[in-house]
Formats: structure tokens, C-alpha cells, sequence
């Protein structure tokens, strides 16, 4: 039991006339409610109340109620389901046993507590009868504990606002104290009653932020994708203030070619609102990197959606490309703080990749920053929140930030915390995300091949053969005959329309995929070919054939890729 007061009593209030009452009460609007926060609020009014008015205090609030939800009719059928919250008694009266904080309470026994839940009704028990004191106690053993310690006068009132009942407070005097009268119970009354209005707004309270939360994680992704030659690991944690919630997201979307895009950004704004436009910008952001785009185009696009937006927010966003071919990250920013890395042997250093505009701003277009990163290396992504503080300017945050990912093991950083990262000595008050993605190009080295192609009419067969050599490796020659067919038509395309192939990728994963790079601008679209026409099937039969297939444009042109299902039960590639 909490101790709240010395002695076994103390000036009371009930001596200090009608001035002195009023005084308390309006104290009491001053003391009680300090948070919004339901186990603050009801132990806050234990405390103001013990030793003045009782010599003991206990309160419970529903079940409900600490769910967030409407609390109960009073004069319903049946004593609610309550929790213990907050106890506060004397030093004389510490060793008493009512029920435990945090834990139901105990319905059988305490029957003066059932009727003024049942009825929503004060109960005065002036002068405790020795065969009362069970109802009086959660337990026999609780009972005789008060017998034996005084306690000769008890005080039960309803937390009732907005006419539905919350829980309920109750109160005990022991020894030589005055009981309490019916003075006492209408000063309880009316202490309950401004009492159980901070309770109820700190249940609407709480049921606000659980909205928000629930809205904001909805909106964020539910699992992360598989991940060629990147291991990746995300932390999202909501402030306590739901009016602080609803504009950090984060994403990570497969690529064709076993690349992966990693994507962080920032509302500038909280609430509902911010929540709406996070979850909008994300779907936008989504689908432009399921078409392939470059990060740079990603974000330009990103800026034109937001302008056209009706709640004329800006966001900061931050797009990281993983290419496992060559181990390089293609990083661009939108006003998002730098990006950090974490080499091999744990050294830590923040990336300066060039900061453009924030997202809806209108200033395009945005210049990218290629990393290539040796194996073991990890990106960190973050939103402001991690190192934002009330206390210490950004730089001084921006410091301690490296300090603690400094200090972490490689083996800490496969399930890194917002906490491990936080600066120390700070205190989180905003949302924050967290993104580590870990190179290990290894990973897929055994499974992706790259090859030059002559720019003439002899890089179609050089594609075929390096295509039936490696998947006769690989012990997927049953997918021969289909992926020559593929890649004939890759760079035939290449050969008419893109000035001649460049590069042939293949990459066997979960999936087969196989892409061909020309110098060509236009994007390939399939055509309706006439029974009379000599061509424009070949992109017709790459779909009919395969799971997928698309292009992207790159700096130096594009590059057109198709993906074919690995049969079920094939052997992944090894290194050999």
C-alpha cells in the first residue's frame, strides 16, 4: 500500500469549515488531473485525499474503462468488472491488504463496494459492526487486519461523469478520528464528481491515441518482402500524445533485377490528418517503385502528388535503391536527414548525399548519391523523431547518434531498438522509424550472373548460349526452351529499337528473372499485330510466357526485364 501521510490522521478536512472545504475542493481541481493518464489520475486522487479526509483511500475504475471503452449505466443489472489502480493509506494503516493494484478486484466479499457499483450510489458506513468489517474487506484476512488496526468508519462514492459510471472511490478512518457524517459523504460526493471528469477525458484520451495508432500502423507495412543480398529490419514506435502521431512511415518494396527500395519520410504534421496524407503519399510512392523508376523520379513524382493534395502538406522522404550486383546503394533525400552507415568494423558516419526540397515544396528535380558498401555493412534510415529534443540542438543529437551506433555489436544491429539508437540522456516526446538494411551480396552472388553482349546481329545467339550454360548449372534446364525464347526477343528489341544490347542480367532467387539494357529511350509497350504483320508479337509472347515483365529507364537508357517462377522443389544456386 502506498504511503501518503504520517501519523494516524491529520487535519483533517471535516474541521475546517464551509471556506476551508471549498478551498480543498478547488485544490483538488489543481491536484487531481495533472495527466492524461488513467493510472496517474486515479493514484493522484488517493493521494490528495489521504491524510486530510480519510486515513485510507482506494480507487477502481471498469474494466472497460481502462480499455478505452464507454464505462456502465449506473443502477445496471450487476456489479461491473473493476481493477484496482491506485491505493494510499497512512504509515499506521500500511500494513492493511486491499486488493492489489493492477489486478481485478475481488467482487464477493466487499459487498457495500458491490452495492455502489450496482446502483452508482454512495454508501456510508458510519460506525463499522464487528460483523461488517466482511463487508467492508476484499477478504476475511483483509477484514480482521482492519478490525485489528481501528478502522471504524467507511466511505464508498461512485466516479460518475457525463452521467456513466467509471469506478469507484473508496475511504476508511481508524483510531481516534471523528467518522465520517453526512458532510463528509456530500464533500466525497463532490470530490468524486470533479475527479471522475479528468478519469473520463483521460479515457477519451486514450481512446483518441489508440485510434491514431491503429490508423498510422494500418497504414505502414504488415510484413517485410524477401530481400535478395539485403537483410533488412524496421522499427516503428508512436509518442504518447496522439495529437504527436500520424506522419512517419516507412516502406520496403522489391525491384526487378533483385533490387530492393527502402523509403522513409515525414508529414510535417500530426493527427488524423497527417496519417491520411502519409498513408496517400506512401501508396503513390509504392507504385512508382513498382514500375522501376529511379529514387530521383520517385521523389519528383512524389512532390507532384502531394501539390495536388487538399491538405497542402509538405513531407521530408528519404529513397535508398540496393543493387546486389555491384553492392551499391543509390540514395536521394527530399529535406530528410542524412542516412547513416555503419561499416563493417562498426564504425559509423553519416552519409552526404545532396538534400533537395521537402516532398509538395515544388522544387525539383533531385540529385542521388551512389554508395557502394562492402559486405556486412548496414544503412540506417530514421525519422527526426529518434533524435529530436527539447533539451540539445540537432547537431549535438546528430552526434550522440553516431556515438550509440558506434557502440553497438554488429550482431545488436540485426534487431536494433528505437532505444538502442536513441541518444542517450534524451527523451523520445515525437514518433520515430527506424530502418537498418545489412548488405550481404553474398547472399546472391552464386545466383546472379552478368554478361556483356556484342552490339550486332550475334548477341541474340551469345544471349541463348550463356542462358543454356548457366541454367544447366543451376539444374533448371527445363526452364531452357522458354527463358532463350525470352531473351532472343529482349535482344532482338534492343537490337531495332535501342541502338544494340548492352548488358544480360540474370538472377535466380525465389524467381527467375532476366533483363537485357539498350541505350534506346522509348519504354516498349505490347501492340496489336494484324494476322498480316511481320512482327510486334514478341512482346505478346514474353507475357503469355512469364510471371511479369516491365522496363525502366536508367541514366544511360533502359532496361527491359521478365521474370519466370522457379519450379517447385528446385534447388536454389550455391557458390561452388
Amino acid at each position: 500500500m502506498r504511503r501518503a501521510g504520517e501519523g494516524t490522521g491529520g487535519p483533517g478536512v471535516e474541521g475546517d469549515g464551509a471556506g476551508g472545504q471549498l478551498a480543498w475542493l478547488n485544490e483538488a481541481s489543481v491536484r487531481i488531473g495533472s495527466t492524461l493518464d488513467l493510472v496517474t489520475t486515479a493514484q493522484e486522487l488517493a493521494d490528495f485525499t489521504v491524510p486530510r479526509f480519510a486515513d485510507g483511500a482506494a480507487v477502481d475504475l471498469l474494466e472497460s474503462v481502462l480499455h478505452g471503452e464507454d464505462g456502465a449505466q449506473p443502477g445496471g443489472s450487476g456489479r461491473p468488472a473493476t481493477r484496482a489502480l491506485a491505493v494510499a493509506a497512512i504509515d499506521a494503516l500500511l500494513h492493511l491488504e486491499p486488493d492489489p493494484v493492477g489486478e481485478l478486484s475481488a467482487n464477493v466479499h466487499d459487498q457495500f463496494a458491490n452495492e455502489c457499483l450496482t446502483l452508482g450510489k454512495p454508501v456510508l458506513v458510519s460506525h463499522i459492526q464487528p460483523d461488517e468489517f466482511v463487508r467492508v474487506a476484499p477478504s476475511p484476512r483483509a477484514a480482521e487486519l482492519l478490525r485489528r488496526a481501528g478502522v471504524h468508519s467507511y466511505l464508498v462514492v461512485p466516479l460518475i461523469a457525463r452521467g456513466v459510471l467509471l469506478g469507484a472511490a473508496d475511504f476508511i478512518r481508524a483510531g481516534d478520528r471523528a467518522p465520517f457524517s453526512a458532510l463528509d459523504l456530500e464533500l466525497a460526493t463532490q470530490l468524486a464528481s470533479r475527479a471522475a471528469l479528468f478519469v473520463d477525458n483521460a479515457r477519451l484520451y486514450e481512446r483518441e491515441r489508440e485510434h491514431v495508432v491503429t490508423l498510422q500502423r494500418s497504414l505502414l507495412p504488415r510484413a517485410t518482402p524477401h530481400t535478395p543480398g539485403l537483410a533488412v529490419n524496421h522499427c516503428y514506435a508512436p509518442t504518447a500524445n496522439p495529437s504527436e502521431v500520424g506522419g512517419d512511415w516507412y516502406d520496403v518494396a522489391p525491384l526487378p533485377g533483385g533490387r530492393t527500395a527502402l523509403v522513409v519520410g515525414d508529414v510535417m504534421g500530426h493527427g488524423l490528418a497527417a496519417a491520411a496524407t502519409m498513408g496517400r503519399l506512401r501508396a503513390v510512392g509504392r507504385t512508382l517503385m513498382a514500375m522501376d523508376m529511379a529514387p530521383d523520379r520517385v521523389l519528383a513524382r512524389l512532390d507532384l502528388a502531394a501539390r495536388d493534395l487538399e491538405e497542402d502538406q509538405v513531407a521530408t522522404c528519404l529513397c535508398a535503391v540496393y543493387d546486389p550486383a555491384d553492392a551499391s546503394f543509390t540514395v536521394v533525400s527530399a529535406g530528410h536527414p542524412l542516412p547513416m552507415l555503419i561499416g563493417p568494423d562498426g564504425t559509423a558516419s553519416f552519409l552526404e548525399v545532396p538534400v533537395g526540397a521537402p516532398i509538395g515544396a515544388g522544387v525539383i528535380p533531385y540529385d542521388g548519391l551512389r554508395v557502394p558498401v562492402e559486405p556486412g555493412s548496414r544503412l540506417v534510415l530514421y525519422t527526426d523523431g529518434l533524435v529530436k529534443s527539447r533539451t540539445a540542438d540537432i547537431d549535438s543529437q546528430l552526434d550522440r547518434l553516431l556515438r550509440s551506433a558506434s557502440a553497438l555489436r554488429s550482431t545488436d544491429l540485426d534487431a536494433v531498438a528505437l532505444s538502442d539508437l536513441a541518444p542517450a540522456g534524451s527523451e523520445r516526446f515525437d514518433e520515430a522509424v527506424l530502418l537498418v538494411a545489412a548488405a550481404r551480396p553474398a547472399a546472391v552472388a552464386a545466383g546472379l550472373r552478368v554478361w556483356d553482349l556484342p552490339g550486332d546481329g550475334s548477341a541474340a545467339g551469345a544471349a541463348r548460349r550463356h542462358v543454356r550454360e548457366q541454367l544447366d548449372l543451376w539444374h533448371l534446364g527445363d526452364l531452357a526452351d522458354v527463358t532463350e525464347l525470352v531473351v532472343s526477343e529482349l535482344v532482338g528489341n534492343a537490337l531495332r529499337y535501342g541502338g544494340g544490347p548492352g548488358r544480360l542480367r540474370m538472377l535466380c532467387d525465389d524467381r527467375l528473372l532476366v533483363e537485357v539494357s539498350d541505350t534506346g529511350p522509348d519504354l516498349p509497350q505490347i501492340q496489336h499485330a494484324s494476322p498480316s504483320d511481320e512482327g510486334g508479337r514478341g512482346l505478346q509472347l514474353i507475357n503469355m510466357l512469364c510471371r511479369r515483365w516491365g522496363s525502366c529507364r536508367t541514366a544511360t537508357g533502359k532496361v527491359v526485364w521478365a521474370e519466370q517462377d522457379v519450379p517447385a522443389g528446385a534447388a536454389r544456386p550455391t557458390a561452388p
